[in-house]
């Protein structure tokens, strides 16, 4: 091992060595490049800069209109559609968290004009709950409201305590809406 390290570092040594004495300022050599020249490399240039170009922009450039391309939908506006059928694999993952959700700027709007309902209380619960204090709670007073149940037009009701039930469940949800509701 010993040797085989000593025969890299002379090859090394030497090949320096040989670069430092093919360097010299004896050679003066200097290149001319007439104008054809000139033109030949600037065409190719030109060339290879519009291959990339091309290259890069394939898909765009042959990608087949659809029938979603043609009309003026609403999803076009906030990229449903491209969301669920692009071409990005399961393996796509977001970069960040988006923070302007429709839902937050519904709470920010709610809490703007002081029109966010207080899920606690429709629920009956207080702002500690536990998650299944909030599951008992619900269950117990969807049974007593419950249309079917009570042959009430209570399903304004009903939707309600599911929505205020549908937020405070979720831990994101519950946290965005304490935000907000503390802020208004």
């Amino acid at each position: 091992m010993i040797k085989f390290s000593i025969v890299v570092s002379a090859i090394i040594i030497l090949g320096g060595l040989h670069l430092v004495d093919a360097q010299s300022d004896s050679l003066d050599m200097e290149l001319e490049i007439t104008d054809d020249e000139r033109i030949m490399l600037f065409s190719g240039f030109i060339i290879a800069v519009v291959a990339i170009v091309l290259f890069l922009t394939r898909d765009i450039i042959l990608r087949r209109k659809t029938s979603y391309d043609k009309e003026e939908l609403e999803s076009k506006k906030d990229k449903t559609f491209e969301k669920y059928h692009s071409d990005w694999g399961e393996d796509y993952e977001e970069l960040g968290q988006r923070r302007n959700t429709k839902e937050d700027r519904e709470f920010r709007d709610a809490a703007d004009s002081n029109e966010l309902p207080n899920y606690y209380d429709i629920i009956g619960v207080s702002r500690e709950a536990t998650h299944d204090e909030i599951r008992e709670k619900f269950r117990e007073l969807a049974k007593k409201i419950h249309p079917d149940k009570t042959k009430k037009d209570s399903e304004v009701e009903m939707a309600e305590l599911n929505k205020a039930y549908e937020i405070l469940s979720d831990e994101e949800r519950r946290d965005r809406y304490d935000r907000y509701f503390k802020a208004g």
